[in-house]
């Protein structure tokens, strides 16, 4: 398959943001683990700035390796995992090693964005918490 100037396409990748689902009353001792939105808005980004898209967003805590919502669909040399830090993936899988090398046996790529985590001020911190804490109220999260 070619494009218009008859160069070969090659196919996107399709990424799943893996972000981890942390309580909110860790929030004052743990705030971008409990922060997903920004968990998910780093793994976007580094997504855009390869010129892939996010296709899926997991929040998860604990998932095991082989759960069937991690691999849904997921196609080898068509997907990959991206989370924020190892830390995250840590927080959201029950083996980081296991996901690993279920990645490995079924050609998926996994990557983490490597990035330094926002640093947290109360202000911050306050924002999340009602982002969280009031979803049905309407608050919007800005």
């Amino acid at each position: 398959m070619g494009d218009v100037r008859g160069a070969p396409v090659r196919p996107s990748l399709r990424v799943t943001a893996i972000a981890s689902l942390t309580p909110l009353e860790e929030l004052d001792d743990d705030p971008f683990l409990v922060d997903s939105r920004s968990q998910h808005a780093m793994c976007s980004r580094w997504a855009a700035e390869r010129g892939y898209v996010v296709t899926r967003e997991l929040l998860v805590r604990g998932l095991r390796p082989d759960h069937g919502v991690l691999w849904e669909g997921v196609r080898p040399g068509r997907d990959l995992f991206v989370a924020p830090s190892l830390r995250v993936l840590r927080s959201a899988l029950s083996s980081v090693e296991e996901f690993t090398a279920e990645c490995v046996r079924r050609g998926v790529r996994v990557e983490t964005v490597g990035r330094a985590e926002p640093s947290y001020d109360a202000q911050m911190k306050a924002r999340v918490h009602r982002r969280l804490s009031m979803p049905t109220a309407g608050y919007d999260g800005r």
